[in-house]
């Protein structure tokens, strides 16, 4: 994968994340005197005076835009769940009937599809030989994901070719971005799946493919990230 360290996660790494998380609830509990109330099954943490995580979002990922105009995907799509941990949200995906075999980039971002506004980089995910793929995030997640930029700033060009990093910031006020977008790690993986070969700056070092999967199947004022409501 280009420039970056690639993460193949064992069945024992996700029982330690699993447990790490239980931790990271344990001590939410410990600090805060939570109280965990089962309903509907759901589960809600009450922390008095902070924020409180509200149950469970689940949603699905869909063909994107360009894969649909390509014929290109048939069949892909990927199960979202997010769950609050009262402080930050976890993240799964769970793709399928992706080209096998293959890297993608997650990304966060301000509408499904083109121009996609605001777009914050997650992570990767890799299927393997079945086309299956899965990938763990830890942010947030809910009605509260926003980016926002006071002023200009200057900003590190660490990129300068296909597509040049910006050296500058524009201002602009607080934006939510509740869709998500998964991205082709490369341009040649895209053709050989039979949909459009162009570059696009999806991944770490701005040489991505085209978008594979989004949440275009929710309009894009009302992307599904903002289902998951903090309780005051």
């Amino acid at each position: 994968m280009s420039s970056r360290s690639r993460f193949h996660r064992t069945q024992r790494a996700k029982d330690k994340e699993e447990q790490v998380m239980r931790k990271l609830s344990k001590r939410i509990t410990a600090v805060a005197g939570a109280t965990v109330l089962a309903a509907a099954g759901a589960v809600t943490i009450a922390v008095t005076g902070a924020a409180a995580g509200t149950s469970v979002n689940s949603f699905h990922m869909v063909r994107s835009a360009a894969a649909v105009g390509a014929g290109c995907l048939n069949g892909a799509q990927a199960r979202v769940t997010i769950r609050s941990q009262g402080p930050v949200e976890v993240m799964r995906v769970s793709a399928d009937h992706l080209p096998r075999n293959t890297d993608f980039d997650l990304f966060v971002i301000q509408v499904p599809n083109a121009p996609f506004g605001i777009s914050w980089y997650q992570g990767d995910l890799e299927s393997n030989r079945h086309g299956h793929a899965e990938g763990t995030f830890i942010g947030r997640f809910s009605i509260e994901t926003f980016a926002v930029a006071p002023n200009v700033a200057p900003a590190p060009q660490v990129h300068s070719s296909p597509i040049p990093d910006a050296t500058a910031n524009p201002a602009f006020g607080p934006v939510h971005t509740y869709h998500l977008g998964l991205w082709f790690n490369s341009p040649k993986d895209a053709a050989a799946a039979g949909c459009p070969g162009a570059t696009t700056p999806f991944n770490g070092d701005h040489t991505a493919g085209v978008q594979a999967l989004s949440t275009r199947n929710f309009g894009d004022q009302t992307g599904p990230l903002r289902e998951l409501q903090l309780q005051p």
